[in-house]
């Protein structure tokens, strides 16, 4: 057995084994569903299955155990669902990337999807065609959106906007994002507190805020969604 496995605490991401096939779990309650799945995914040289498990639970302590860079979970097992995993994994496994599966064509469980932490919604009925392009897509840390899903998002907009409610609310606040910024950038509490003419602990209290909200732990997440929020260049 190889000694030289990454610590929990520090998964590596998947690129970081760049050249290597991206290893997957594959969780559903189904045997006739994974095999099928297992094939898919097999059939790719980048691609390989290393490990399955028949319900959610099995999926959240086989992934702890290690070695996985991506884990394909079906939206409804027994003992936790796919959902439940996801929210899991996110939390314990931040380094994890999550597919759901589904038979469902639903635009509330795409949002859930996301909400807990996956990065894509892929439905069975089309995993032949899009399963494959979903995983890479997911290592790459980009959001798999297939078809339908793209269609309801523009849906939901244009309804928003006719009803006259314009764009959701942002996330965070302009003092948040402004603390958001100086947080990615390095600064301490004290520092920030200077800078915005606020107390230090008032510093503390914005970030455990934006902790909090966007269901983050700490700097290097917070840094990632400033990046991609643009609020700093990478």
């Amino acid at each position: 057995m190889s000694h030289h496995a990454p610590t929990p605490q520090t998964p590596p991401t998947p690129q970081a084994r760049s050249g290597a096939p991206i290893r997957v779990l594959l969780a559903d309650d189904h045997t006739l569903v994974r095999r099928g799945v297992r094939l898919i995914l097999e059939g790719e040289p980048d691609l390989t299955v290393v490990a399955e498990a028949g319900d959610g639970a099995e999926a959240v302590a086989r992934a702890r155990a290690g070695d996985i860079d991506l884990a394909v979970l079906d939206i409804a097992m027994p003992r936790m669902t796919g959902l439940q995993a996801a929210r899991e994994l996110s939390r314990r496994l931040p380094g994890l990337r999550i597919l759901i599966l589904t038979m469902y064509d639903n635009e509330q469980y795409f949002f859930e999807t996301l909400r807990a932490g996956a990065v894509g919604y892929v439905l069975k009925s089309v995993a032949d065609r899009d399963l494959v392009e979903a995983c890479r897509a997911a290592v790459r840390d980009e959001p798999f959106v297939y078809p339908g899903a793209e269609r309801a998002l523009v849906r939901s907009y244009l309804e928003r906007l006719h009803r006259g409610d314009g764009l959701p609310e942002r996330v965070v606040t302009d003092r948040e994002e402004e603390i958001l910024k100086l947080v990615a950038e390095g600064h301490t509490s004290k520092e920030i507190g200077e800078l915005l003419f606020i107390s230090a602990k008032t510093v503390e209290r914005h970030r455990a805020n934006l902790l909090h909200k966007l269901g983050m732990r700490d700097r290097l997440e917070l840094t990632r969604y400033a990046i991609r929020a643009g609020l700093i260049d990478p």
